[in-house]
C-alpha cells in the first residue's frame, strides 16, 4: 500500500479512490471489450465462452494499464497537475465523459425529431455527431467538477475551444 500512495504522490486515505477506481474501471473495460468479441466471434453459450472471456479479459486489462502508464508518463509533464493521482483523476472524467456524451446524444438526436428511423442514417449520424460536442463541453467541467479537478477542466476547455476559433466566448 506504501508503494501506492508513494508513487501516486498520496497524502490522504481518501485520495486513494483513485487509483482504486482506475483499476476497477480498467477491469470493467476490459471484461465489457472480450464480451464484445465474444459475440462478434459468435463463441457466446459454448464452452469458449468460459475460456475466452477471462483470458482476453486478463490480457487486455495488462495491455490497457501499460498503455495508460506510458500515457502518464507522456503527459506528466504537459498537464499542470499538483499531484500525479489528479492524473488519475483527470483520466477517469475524460473517460466518463465520453461516454455519458456518447449516450446521451442519441435520445436528444431521438427528441430533436432526428430519430434512427425516421431520417436518413447520414443526416441522423452527423446530427448525432454535432450534438455530442456541445454535450461533452458541458458535462466535462461538470464531472471535472465532481472529481475535484474544475479549474484543470476549465482551463482545458478555454484552450480547445480558443483553437476551434470560438474564443470571444471568454472575453
Amino acid at each position: 500500500m506504501q508503494k501506492i500512495k508513494t508513487r501516486w504522490e498520496i497524502a490522504k486515505n481518501w485520495q486513494l479512490i483513485h487509483p482504486f477506481l482506475g483499476a476497477v474501471l480498467v477491469i470493467i473495460t476490459s471484461y465489457t471489450v472480450a464480451r464484445r468479441l465474444l459475440h462478434l466471434f459468435q463463441l457466446n453459450n459454448t464452452l469458449w465462452e468460459w475460456i475466452f472471456v477471462p483470458v482476453v479479459g486478463i490480457a487486455l486489462y495488462f495491455l490497457l494499464i501499460r498503455f495508460f502508464l506510458w500515457c502518464f508518463k507522456k503527459l506528466e509533464n504537459k498537464w499542470k497537475v499538483t499531484y500525479k493521482w489528479e492524473m488519475i483523476a483527470i483520466f477517469i472524467v475524460f473517460a466518463i465523459t465520453g461516454s455519458l456524451a456518447g449516450k446521451l446524444a442519441g435520445p436528444l438526436t431521438e427528441w430533436i425529431g432526428l430519430g434512427r428511423n425516421e431520417t436518413h442514417g447520414f443526416l441522423y449520424w452527423t446530427a448525432r455527431i454535432f450534438l455530442i460536442f456541445p454535450i461533452y463541453q458541458v458535462i466535462l467541467i461538470v464531472i471535472g467538477w465532481l472529481f475535484g479537478q474544475f479549474q484543470f477542466f476549465w482551463n482545458f476547455e478555454k484552450k480547445m475551444l480558443k483553437r476551434l476559433g470560438m474564443g470571444f466566448l471568454f472575453r
